[in-house]
C-alpha cells in the first residue's frame, strides 16, 4: 500500500488532480482558515477510505501546497493534515488499527468506535478552536503579504494544466471503493488508471511519462508546452509539484521493514513482555490501570516503532485485568488507540512519524506541537479514568459478566 500511494500521487500530479486542488483551493480557501479547512477536511477523507497515510499522501499534499502557496506557516498546517488524518483513521471502521484494538482488547468494533466518542470529540473541539485562532494570528499576514505570488502560481498551473470536472475523477474513485469496502490497492490502482487517462487526453503527458511520473516522481522537465520554462519560475513552484512516484516512498518502506524484524526480535526473546508485566504490579484503581496502559502503549511505539505492535501486545497483556476489575473491554481498546494509533505519527523514528514528515515536507518535531489530537486521547483517557466519567462497567446481564465472575473466582482462590 505504500508503494501504490507513491505510485497514486505520481499519477494524480500529472494528471491535473492534486494541481487542480491546489488552484481552486487558492481561489476559495481563505488564508485566516487554512489550518482549520485542512484539519477538517482531512479527517473527512480519512473517515472515509480508512487510512490516515493515504489522505495525508494526497489530500494533505494538496492541502501543503495551498498552505505554501499562500505563506501559511507549514508546521501549522502540517499539524492540522496529521490530526484530522488520524482523527479518520481512529473512528473509520474500515481502518486496520480500528479493528485491531477490539480484536487485541476483546471488545466489538462499533462499541469500539462510540466508546472512542469520549476522548476524541473533545480532542476535536480543541483542534477546531485552536486552528482557528492561530489561523487568525499567523496565516494572515502572511497571506496579505504575498498577494503577488499567489497570483503568480494560479497563472503558472492555469498554464501548465487544462482543468475540467473530470480531473477530479480520481479521488471520488478512491472514495467510492472505501466506501463501498472495495480491496485497496485494485482502488488505488483504478484511480491511477484515470489520473493516466486525465494526463494523456487532457494534458498532453504521453504514457511513458505517466509511468515516469508514477514510478520516480512528477518532473517540470516533462512540460513541453509553447512558452513554457521551468528554469524561470519560482521556487515554490517546483516544491509544489514535483513529488510522488513509487522511488519516493522506499526510505519509509525500508524504515517499516526494520521496525518489523527489531519487533521480532523484541517479540521472541521476550524483552518487551518484562517490562510490561512490571508495570501491571504498580494498578491500584481505574485510572492506575489506564496511565500503566498508556506508558506500556506509548513505550512500545518508541521501542518496536509500530503501531499494530503497540495495540496488540499491551492489549493481550491487559484485557482480563481490565474484565478482573469490572470494566468493559471497550475501556482497554479505546485506550489504546488513544495511546498507540495516535502517538506513532509523533514520534520521529517510527514509521508513521517518517512518512509524515517525508510526505508533508515538514519535520516531526516541528508539526508535533500543532498535531493536537495526538496527545489529547492521552489526556482525555487519564482525566476520564480518575474521575470514572466515560468508563463503562460490567454489569449483571453484560456480555463479559460471566467471565468477569469466573475471573474473581480465580482470584479468590490464588
Amino acid at each position: 500500500i505504500l508503494i501504490i500511494v507513491g505510485f497514486l500521487i505520481g499519477s494524480w500530479m500529472i494528471g491535473g488532480t492534486i494541481p487542480m486542488m491546489v488552484y481552486y483551493g487558492l481561489k476559495i480557501i481563505s488564508p485566516r482558515y487554512i489550518a482549520v479547512t485542512s484539519f477538517l477536511v482531512t479527517a473527512v477523507v480519512s473517515l472515509c477510505t480508512g487510512t490516515s497515510w493515504g489522505s495525508a499522501g494526497t489530500i494533505g499534499v494538496a492541502l501543503m501546497g495551498v498552505a505554501a502557496g499562500m505563506g501559511a506557516p507549514l508546521p501549522l498546517v502540517a499539524g492540522a493534515v496529521v490530526s484530522g488524518a488520524y482523527f479518520g483513521d481512529k473512528m473509520s471502521p474500515l481502518s486496520d488499527t480500528t479493528n485491531l484494538a477490539p480484536i487485541a482488547a476483546g471488545s466489538k468494533l462499533y462499541d469500539h468506535i462510540g466508546h472512542m466518542f469520549y476522548t476524541t470529540i473533545p480532542g476535536c473541539i480543541i483542534c477546531l478552536i485552536v486552528y482557528t485562532i492561530a489561523g487568525f494570528s499567523l496565516a494572515g499576514g502572511g497571506a496579505v503579504a504575498t498577494p503577488e505570488k499567489v497570483d503568480t502560481i494560479l497563472t503558472t498551473l492555469e498554464g501548465m494544466f487544462r482543468f475540467n470536472p473530470l480531473v477530479i475523477l480520481p479521488p471520488i474513485i478512491v472514495l467510492y471503493g472505501s466506501i463501498r469496502k472495495k480491496p485497496t490497492i485494485p482502488v488505488m490502482l483504478i484511480s491511477s488508471v484515470v489520473a493516466f487517462f486525465n494526463a494523456t487526453v487532457f494534458q498532453g503527458f504521453s504514457l511513458q511519462q505517466c509511468f515516469t511520473a508514477a514510478i520516480s516522481g512528477f518532473s517540470l522537465d516533462m512540460v513541453t508546452k509553447a512558452g513554457f520554462d521551468a528554469a524561470a519560475l519560482i521556487p515554490d513552484i517546483p516544491r509544489l509539484l514535483e513529488r510522488g512516484g513509487m522511488l519516493s516512498m522506499l526510505n519509509t518502506v525500508l524504515i517499516a521493514f526494520c521496525a518489523y524484524g527489531f519487533a521480532g526480535t523484541l517479540a521472541v526473546t521476550g524483552s518487551l513482555d518484562i517490562v510490561l508485566n512490571k508495570l501491571m504490579k504498580s494498578v491500584k484503581s481505574t485510572g492506575g490501570l489506564i496511565v500503566s496502559t498508556i506508558v506500556s502503549c506509548i513505550t512500545a511505539v518508541f521501542v518496536t516503532s509500530n503501531g499494530q505492535l503497540s495495540i496488540l501486545i499491551p492489549g493481550e497483556m491487559f484485557s482480563k485485568t481490565y474484565i478482573k476489575k469490572g470494566l468493559q473491554p471497550k475501556n482497554l481498546s479505546r485506550t489504546l488507540e488513544d495511546s498507540a494509533t495516535v502517538v506513532e505519527p509523533i514520534v520521529p523514528w517510527t514509521a508513521a512519524g517518517v512518512y509524515m514528515a517525508t510526505t508533508l515536507g515538514v519535520p516531526t518535531l516541528s508539526y508535533l506541537p500543532w498535531a493536537i489530537l495526538c496527545y489529547t486521547g492521552v489526556i482525555f483517557a487519564i482525566i476520564w479514568g480518575f474521575t470514572g466519567f466515560g468508563i463503562a462497567k460490567i454489569k449483571p446481564g453484560d456480555d463479559y459478566y460471566e467471565e468477569y465472575l469466573a475471573l474473581q473466582k480465580e482470584d479468590k482462590a490464588a
